[in-house]
């Protein structure tokens, strides 16, 4: 008997065979079957008059003139369309005449193009609201507000600290490296500098074992992160937590760190899952928008490593089409002849204050090349691409599965992880 797996890519799925008997398990987050207790507008719209540890956001708007509305940006899958309209009702229930800013918080990413923006935030909001794309480099638009406890800068946006309200939009998900996302993420990596990120995102942070997923306590990437908040004075959060779909199920309004962590145990409590060590693995980062490049796949490889026998075979499903993400991530693997070996020896003697940019991801793609082969099945990107960096390549998921046949044995043991960013193991 065959089983059918079936694994988001892009906006569609791949499907592929596998026979029962070498399927050792298919690990999934319980969000796909949770059923919702309303509409996403609704769940949103009782999350806002229900705020967790915190007044309700019409209430904290009350004299407030400028008012800052942190957006996630096009690599987030977030329900923005359901929610940025509530939150902007919300505020100017407290405050008609308040002068309100979308900024997009867009980290270390490239900037959303006006039609990921209008894709994100929809028509109306595009044509009446003041939307800013925040940019890490752009030393104008940025303020020094001190040190991180870990003793890195913490360079903030200038018009975040300038608010009178300081608010946010997000969603929770299991983090590789944060524990979770959300909450006070939407100012470290979101609204800050460069320099302060690269601080954040250290070898030394990265490889410290409380620097995984799923955990938030004695994380040192969490504990700058959330200082970082604090220091914004970001006053209020709405996040999402969504399935599969990309639908809304839940969702936290209230206290940057209260609402996060009530979402952050509920979110645990439906993505934890039972490692079911296999020769072969087989994941991807969830579909659109979150596997169109190469550098998001740090994600879902983590997912996949920590069920994967040593010596093992991951197979990561993603489109790719966008390509490596990013020349200085890409920049490692082409200036690296030892491999993943040579980079990883070379990020790890790196001190704190002398991160390069995106030497994150390719420290964690190094990690994980040093114990597996990896298998990245596009047929969206240019395949010279993922081969510099290391990986084997493939058109199709029955190509892949082919490919790791051969090198595990033809009867090897499969573990399948639809979204890999949907699970902690």
């Amino acid at each position: 008997m065959m089983t059918t797996i079936k694994i988001p890519y892009g906006k569609n799925f791949l499907e592929a065979y596998v026979a029962e008997e070498r399927l050792e398990a298919v690990l999934e987050s319980r969000a796909h079957h949770y059923r919702p207790e309303a509409t996403e507008a609704d769940l949103v719209r009782q999350a806002l008059e229900n705020p967790i540890g915190s007044k309700r956001l019409r209430d904290l708007a009350k004299g407030c003139r400028k008012v800052v509305i942190i957006a996630s940006d096009h690599t987030r899958p977030v329900p923005t369309k359901i929610m940025a309209p509530q939150m902007l009702a919300e505020i100017r229930n407290g405050s008609p005449d308040a002068d309100i800013t979308f900024l997009v918080a867009t980290g270390f990413h490239r900037a959303s193009t006006q039609e990921e923006l209008l894709h994100k935030f929809g028509e109306e909001i595009m044509k009446n609201e003041r939307i800013i794309v925040h940019n890490c480099w752009d030393q104008e638009a940025l303020v020094d507000v001190g040190k991180l406890p870990s003793g890195g800068a913490l360079v903030i946006n200038k018009l975040a600290m300038e608010a009178d309200l300081l608010v946010s939009e997000g969603f929770i998900e299991p983090h590789l490296f944060a524990g979770f996302s959300g909450g006070r993420k939407s100012v470290l990596p979101g609204i800050v500098s460069g320099v302060t990120v690269m601080s954040n995102h250290c070898a030394q942070f990265i490889a410290h074992e409380k620097a995984r997923v799923g955990i938030l306590e004695g994380n040192p990437i969490h504990t700058d992160m959330l200082y970082a908040a604090k220091q914004a004075k970001l006053a209020f959060i709405l996040n999402a937590v969504i399935d599969a779909d990309k639908r809304i199920i839940k969702v936290f309004a209230g206290d940057r760190e209260q609402a996060h962590i009530a979402g952050c145990k509920f979110v645990s409590g439906l993505a934890k899952a039972e490692a079911k060590p296999a020769d072969i693995v087989i994941t991807s980062n969830g579909g659109y928008p979150l596997d169109q490049n190469i550098y998001q796949l740090v994600k879902g490889l983590s997912s996949a490593e920590a069920t994967c026998k040593p010596g093992g075979v991951i197979i990561i499903c993603a489109a790719c089409n966008d390509g490596h993400g990013g020349d200085t991530f890409f920049k490692w693997f082409q200036d690296a002849p030892g491999g993943a070996r040579d980079i990883m020896d070379k990020i790890m003697k790196i001190p704190p204050e002398s991160t390069i940019p995106d030497q994150w991801a390719a420290q964690i793609i190094a990690r994980v090349l040093l114990k597996h082969t990896v298998i990245l099945v596009t047929d969206q990107c240019d395949h010279q691409i993922p081969e510099t960096i290391g990986m084997k390549t493939a058109y199709t998921l029955e190509e892949a599965l082919k490919t790791a046949g051969l090198i595990a044995g033809s009867q090897s043991k499969v573990t399948v992880i639809p979204d890999g960013v949907a699970v902690i193991l």
